[in-house]
């Protein structure tokens, strides 16, 4: 999942080598961190949060597929 994030992130962003993507488990839950570049910041989240929306539905599509329960955390 973490690899999924990295390349939908770094096709968002103007400074792709700036982004930074951690995987960790959290019990049943595996959390994935996304930090990217001062600017790029709004490309990922999108108006009203739609592109940040977009970006956990499709890594919760893919996780349905392996039973498991991730969430996307965008950090500053």
């Amino acid at each position: 999942m973490r690899e999924l994030v990295e390349v939908i992130a770094k096709a968002l962003v103007d400074k792709p080598d700036e982004v930074v993507v951690n995987e960790r488990k959290d019990g049943d839950t595996t959390v994935i961190e996304l930090k990217v570049g001062d600017g790029d910041m709004g490309k990922v989240i999108g108006k009203q949060g739609r592109i940040a929306k977009s970006i956990r539905a499709v890594v919760k599509a893919a996780a349905t597929k392996t039973d498991e329960k991730v969430v996307v955390d965008i950090i500053d």
